[in-house]
């Protein structure tokens, strides 16, 4: 037990120091090698990763979506330290505002609508967090749970979001280059061919190509990499913040409230900004999902189950470190859908897979430093501990 509470991360962190060793040019040629790896990998379609029973670009979307949305959560429950269990609310009103602004009511261009989804959102977040930010733990879960369902029964019975019946035909992104002029000019600036495998044999399939940049319900690829550079960016954001002195108030305020209230942090302002800004990325990815292949979306599409998801991503992952929470999206959404051939049976096998993993990592994939460390130096003090006990017990 006492080598593996010393082991948590070991090989994590060692492979970061390796990395971090290494001259300028080296990281720089590391990072854009992955990033082009990880843009083409719908294209590249993996033969042990592919799934062939859905499409696996389609899956990909989703798979970047759900991160998205975990790296969102990851700034309220990792950074901040409050328990969001109704962030489905948030991202339901992203993706209710850019289907009533783009095609409900008005019809704003997707790019135009993107925005003011994101502000309704945040707003959202606001309203919600001012009152009920000032309860704690279980109280603020029990809070948010309530939103959630809240919101899902609002649109249920608001005629003017569409009510039971959804919203159809909703606005895809604005195409990039030569317009489709169908049935035969598929438009776009260019075409990509995408790879098919004979067991690991790859072979370049040109019937199904990827038409650079035409968003529409037969090619998930476009979808993919408009979420892909949203989530670079917001990484990149994320960065930034945490590092801040915003970034600090919030692990002052996870760590010990009381005590950063008398060390005159104001936790309730930057708890506020916490819940505003993990909503507004939210509302990002809701809106995302709503414009996607099957520009429809209703009630059903926002079950409380999904808040379950979204928090399972993040505590799988690892809260409080932004890799883990990609990861741990990731992994929520890729899981179910890999294990689809075993039909009725693949959530059975999913919820075994995080049951084993919260078992064998109960920190998460990738849990933050401050974790790794404090395991680590709790289990030396263990051990010396036991040394100093075994030394005395010998003389």
């Amino acid at each position: 037990m006492k080598r593996r509470e010393l082991g948590i991360g070991r090989g994590w962190d060692s492979f970061v120091d390796r990395y971090n060793a290494q001259p300028k040019i080296f990281k720089i040629l590391v990072v854009t090698l992955f990033v082009v790896l990880v843009y083409a990998l719908p294209l590249l379609r993996p033969p042990i990763l592919t799934t062939n029973s859905i499409d696996f670009a389609g899956v990909m979307f989703r798979v970047i979506a759900f991160a998205l949305v975990a790296l969102g959560l990851n700034i309220v429950i990792g950074y901040a330290g409050l328990l969001d269990l109704g962030y489905v609310g948030f991202y339901a009103c992203g993706a209710y505002t850019t289907a009533v602004l783009t095609t409900y009511h008005w019809h704003w261009p997707f790019f135009l609508a993107l925005p003011v989804a994101i502000a309704v959102t945040m707003v959202t977040g606001v309203i919600l967090g001012a009152p009920t930010l000032r309860v704690r733990g279980d109280y603020l879960a029990i809070v948010t749970l309530g939103f959630g369902e809240i919101i899902r029964i609002c649109v249920t019975n608001v005629e003017w979001v569409g009510a039971a019946a959804g919203i159809k035909d909703i606005q895809h992104p604005t195409n990039i280059g030569k317009a489709p002029t169908p049935p035969f000019d598929p438009g776009g600036m260019f075409a990509i061919p995408r790879l098919t495998w004979n067991g690991f044999v790859p072979s370049v399939d040109r019937e199904h190509e990827t038409h650079v940049l035409i968003f529409g319900a037969l090619d998930a690829v476009p979808y993919y990499w408009l979420v892909l550079t949203v989530l670079i960016l917001v990484l990149i954001g994320d960065r930034l913040i945490k590092s801040s002195r915003v970034g600090r108030a919030w692990e002052a305020t996870r760590e010990d409230e009381d005590a950063a209230e008398l060390m005159g942090v104001p936790t309730f302002k930057y708890k506020l900004m916490a819940f505003a800004l993990g909503a507004a990325i939210g509302g990002l990815s809701g809106s995302f999902y709503a414009s996607s292949q099957s520009g429809y979306i209703n009630p059903q599409s926002f079950p409380l189950l999904l808040s379950m998801l979204f928090v399972a991503a993040v505590i799988v992952g690892g809260a409080g470190n932004r890799w883990g929470a990609i990861a741990g999206g990731a992994l929520v959404a890729y899981l179910p859908e890999r294990f689809r051939d075993f039909a009725d049976y693949r959530l059975l096998i999913f919820g075994l897979a995080l049951t084993v993993l919260a078992v064998w990592r109960p920190e998460g994939m990738l849990p933050p430093r401050r974790t790794r460390r404090a395991k680590k130096a709790e289990a030396e003090i263990e051990a010396l501990e036991d040394g100093e006990l075994e030394g005395a017990h010998d003389a």
